[in-house]
């Protein structure tokens, strides 16, 4: 998964936001060491020179994260910032920048089989104006 995401930020270079959702490699990469033959968890996420990466930070949790966003340099000037106030769950990243003296926000947000994610949005019911994109795979299998 590492080097998938790794190949991704390379060649998709012409986008300018890539959100990524169920981060896998937390899991599946290890590495060895002298004191445990088993390995240890490596938990990362791949940094690139072209991109800026927002998430929230691993140390600050046991699970695992499942939202990550890459914001290409080239928008850098917009100054981009990870708002963790807003929205503190592992599995929604909200993140603001500004343009023309105005705030937006773009947020990520991956839901369970058990809908944690939604039920956290709907519990805490907060109203974002400039919201400019909420994206997500919401898990809903609910005929509603």
């Amino acid at each position: 998964m590492f080097k998938f995401i790794n190949t991704i930020l390379e060649t998709q270079s012409s986008f300018d936001i890539i959100l990524i959702q169920e981060l896998s490699w937390f899991s599946i990469h290890a590495i060895l060491s002298l004191k445990n033959k088993e390995g240890k968890e490596l938990v990362e996420v791949p940094n690139h020179p072209n991109w800026m990466i927002f998430s929230r930070n691993f140390s600050q949790t046991n699970d695992s994260l499942r939202v990550i966003t890459y914001i290409n340099i080239r928008l850098s000037s917009l100054c981009f910032s990870l708002w963790k106030d807003i929205f503190n769950y592992r599995d929604i990243s909200c993140i603001s920048f500004f343009n023309c003296s105005s705030v937006y926000f773009l947020i990520n947000v991956y839901s369970d089989s058990f809908q944690l994610a939604l039920k956290y949005l709907k519990d805490i019911e907060v109203n974002i104006e400039n919201t400019l994109i909420i994206t997500g795979d919401f898990n809903i299998r609910d005929s509603i």
